[in-house]
């Protein structure tokens, strides 16, 4: 078929610039939102950050910073890596092997973890072994190199703790509190500044190389190890010499931009946030606009059904009807996308800004723009307008012209037998998922979930023009009582259910992606507020940024009064979870505890239901129950897990309890996980008994419900990220609703000029359309919050063991806002055709 414009083609363009106009703004905001996702998605798989610690050290040694999960796929086995909780080490012994390298000028080994100084600083130190001096930069101004029992301090922390060349000061490290010479003072390098960041905000602190591991908590391990290339040697070739030199070490030689993500964590995170944006929610979203653009395609080619009939009746071919309706795609789609492009960009902008404003992102990571993602915003756009356009200028272009001449007339009571086979079919898969959901838990549940909201989705737009008709006559009974203008919106709503069923459809859309993804968050949030409101049972929680001194707890029990004191590190650990039939490695977090199980159960109440608390010790953990349920584990058995740093360990689950949203999912004694953490200080002291005003030298004291509201906080990003999409998703929705609602009264102007004619003053037609625009939004937002609670309710009995948690007030905005826009578009454009003179 041949896409030169034709006359019919430019002719529809001029004459019926109301339909295009439609037309142009639904594909332009199809392509906004491709665009912005698709942006995302390509700064997640492209991101990195340049290497700021290691920047003059031309390659790095570390490990794998991901554990690995091999499945076996159709297309043979297909490994998926995670990012560790934490760092994953290599033997320090390595440095001495990558030295050996010829045109290494040195290598060393790099460590770096929190230090506690006293009264050095009140957030802490950072230290570092001092061989470290030889890549980042640092200096002495005073004194000598630190040997073992000796230290080195940056010149402000020396003068924070009053201590000079010679004296004695009091650190505590992992391997406890002691006290270090200071051996001399430094100007901290650009490496050494670029790497603070373990909670040692206050100063740095330099020990020898040869027990900096032991202080670091993780004997004989360093975080990595850098090598320090030779002037005029190539850092490739240097890389290839280390790597032969430590094959079958499992470390990993880097080099360029590699080496930041050893020195930054945060960026394969971000890379997983960026991908989940802008994959799995931009997969999501372009569906969405696929079924708002095409409806919104399909609505401009059947307001001309009439024209394609008169054609037809003149001696139009088929082929010159399909060949027009395709070439109108090809005039209006294109620039529309172009233009669609550049808000879309500027949406990733925005959108990029906030997660980086929000810890999400590191700052050092740019937003990458290329032409991938807007030819595909594009084309998406092109490939819709065409699909929806032939779709619904097939049956006018194929029938005889005066059956279509008829059709013309009077809308088909019938839809499609395709279609609504179709759309019945989407029906059942929906109610078979909603099942599967209703009896999986966790991921399985959250992944059916999906699934059903996707296909109720599809079976609204296959079966809108049937939904309508529905809507339209169990309305209908209520507005019988309304007047005249009432009855006629009734009967109007009945006559023209496909014109109906394209102002609701976008509706629906708005309403149950948003209520979905908000609700979501208000019952995950309403469930873990709760439990962790009942699980704290202290009298006080003591917290502090840098970490607590590794003797509060026993401090805090020798206080007057005090009957239990437990602290607690916060971490996280990876955890094989079954999903969709492959296995996952689930983030879990963690709490290892510093006393026996029986203490705990004084402070904090996990709500056990088998088990108990007694038994847990080495090797020995309790489990919350969704996560027993996803990992298909009971009582006894053994849990395969990795540890923060990759290590892999199969604890026996000796209890399970219910409060694991609130509370941490896993707890295990707090010796499994030394050497397994960067900080070795805990997070949190509960407190039972005694006086608030003693523990205050240990940090921040508050009570359970003070500690329970500033975990809430900690929950915003969240918040923020389904809020964000919510809006994004049902902005988008509601702009296509509008933009139909527009057209679609546009395209009535001779009807409502008729009602004139025949006695109807303006006041009545306007109405007339009110009564329509509540039937429409009504029937949107039932139809919308149907969806939403059949996804929701077995996504939150499976996430949760609860129902959906629906906020009466965040709900009455979203019918609300529906309701204000559906009655804004019908009556502003309504009130400007009724103002043309008719006669």
């Amino acid at each position: 078929m041949s896409f030169k414009p034709n006359g019919l083609a430019r002719a529809a363009v001029r004459f019926k610039p109301a339909s295009f106009a439609g037309t142009f703004v639904a594909l332009m905001m199809s392509a906004l939102i491709v665009a912005a996702c698709g942006v995302l998605l390509e700064t997640g798989i492209r991101a990195s950050v340049p290497a700021e610690r290691y920047a003059d050290a031309q390659v790095v040694a570390a490990a794998d910073q991901s554990a690995r999960v091999v499945a076996d796929t159709v297309d043979g086995p297909e490994e998926t890596a995670y990012p560790l909780p934490d760092t994953a080490r290599v033997d320090a012994g390595l440095a001495a092997k990558a030295a050996e390298v010829p045109g290494a000028a040195t290598a060393v080994p790099d460590f770096t973890f929190p230090v506690h100084g006293g009264t050095a600083a009140a957030g802490g130190l950072t230290g570092h072994g001092w061989g470290s001096h030889a890549f980042t930069g640092t200096k002495l101004s005073k004194g000598a190199a630190p040997h073992p029992g000796e230290v080195v301090l940056d010149t402000d922390a020396a003068r924070t703790a009053r201590v000079g060349v010679g004296d004695t000061v009091a650190l505590e490290t992992a391997d406890g509190p002691a006290g270090f010479r200071v051996s001399g003072l430094a100007e901290a390098g650009a490496g050494d500044i670029a790497g603070e960041g373990t909670g040692g905000a206050g100063g740095t602190a330099w020990f020898a190389d040869a027990e900096a591991s032991v202080l670091a908590g993780h004997p004989g391990k360093a975080d990595a190890v850098a090598v320090v290339a030779e002037d005029g040697v190539d850092p490739d070739a240097l890389a290839d010499a280390v790597g032969k030199a430590l094959a079958g070490t499992g470390a990993q030689v880097l080099t360029g931009d590699d080496r930041g993500e050893v020195e930054d964590h945060g960026l394969a995170y971000a890379k997983e946030t960026l991908f989940a944006v802008g994959g799995s929610f931009g997969g999501i979203a372009t569906l969405v606009a696929v079924f708002t653009a095409s409806g919104t395609v399909a609505l401009s080619v059947g307001q001309r059904t009439r024209e394609f009939a008169l054609l037809r009746a003149v001696g139009a071919t088929p082929r010159q009807i399909r060949r027009a309706v395709a070439v109108e795609a090809l005039l209006v789609a294109p620039l529309a996308g172009l233009l669609g492009c550049l808000p879309g960009i500027g949406l990733a902008h925005w959108w990029f800004g906030q997660m980086r404003d929000r810890g999400a992102v590191p700052e050092a990571v740019e937003v990458h723009v290329s032409g991938f993602p807007l030819l595909a915003a594009v084309g998406v756009g092109l490939l819709t307008a065409l699909g929806a356009g032939w779709a619904a200028g097939r049956r006018p272009a194929r029938i005889r012209p005066g059956q279509a001449l008829a059709e013309a007339s009077v809308e088909r009571l019938r839809p499609g037998v395709v279609r609504t086979v179709l759309g019945l079919a989407a029906v059942g898969g929906g109610s078979v998922l909603a099942g599967v959901a209703a009896s999986a838990a966790g991921s399985d549940a959250a992944n059916a979930s999906l699934g059903v909201v996707m296909l109720f989705m599809l079976a609204v737009a296959l079966l809108g023009p049937l939904l309508a008709r529905l809507c339209a006559a169990l309305f209908g009974l209520l507005l019988r009582g309304g007047g005249a203008s009432a009855s006629l919106a009734a009967a109007n709503s009945r006559t023209n259910a496909r014109r109906l069923a394209s102002a609701i459809t976008p509706i629906v859309l708005a309403m149950a992606f948003a209520s979905t993804l908000v609700f979501m968050h208000t019952s995950e949030s309403h469930v873990a507020s709760e439990q962790l409101r009942a699980g704290v049972t202290a009298d006080h929680v003591v917290t502090a940024p840098a970490g607590l001194p590794a003797d509060a707890a026993d401090r805090a029990a020798r206080l007057p009064g005090v009957d239990v004191a437990v602290s607690l590190l916060d971490t996280q650990v990876l955890v094989p979870v079954r999903g969709g039939g492959e296995t996952s490695l689930q983030g879990t977090a963690t709490q290892g505890v510093s006393g026996p199980g029986a203490q705990l159960a004084e402070v904090q109440d996990l709500d056990v239901r088998e088990g108990g608390l007694e038994r847990l010790g080495p090797g020995r953990i309790a489990i919350d129950k969704t996560l027993a349920t996803a990992t298909d584990t009971g009582l006894g058995d053994k849990l395969p897990l990795h540890l923060p740093d990759g290590t892999k360990a199969a604890p026996e689950v000796v209890a399970v309890y219910g409060r694991g949203l609130g509370l941490p999912a896993v707890t295990m004694d707090r010796a499994s996980l030394d050497g397994h953490v960067t900080s070795a200080f805990a997070d949190t002291l509960l407190v039972s008994g005694g006086e608030a005003a003693p523990l205050t030298a240990l940090g921040e004291v508050t009570d359970a419900s003070g500690y329970a509201l500033a975990q809430n906080v900690d929950r915003e990003f969240g918040a923020w990220a389904n809020y964000t999409m919510a809006a994004v998703l049902g902005g988008f929705a509601a702009v296509a609703a509008v933009n139909t609602l527009v057209m679609t009264v546009l395209d009535r102007r001779r009807e409502l000029h008729t009602l004139r004619l025949v006695g109807s003053t303006r006041r009545q037609v306007l109405r007339m359309l009110g009564w329509e625009s509540l039937l429409v939004s009504a029937a949107g937002v039932a139809l919308g919050t149907a969806i939403a609670m059949i996804t929701l309710t077995p996504m939150m009995r499976g996430l949760t063991g609860e129902f959906p948690h629906v906020s009466p007030l965040l709900y009455a905005a979203f019918a609300t806002t529906a309701a204000a826009l559906i009655l804004a578009a019908v009556t502003l454009p309504a009130r400007t055709a009724l103002r043309t003179r008719h006669g």
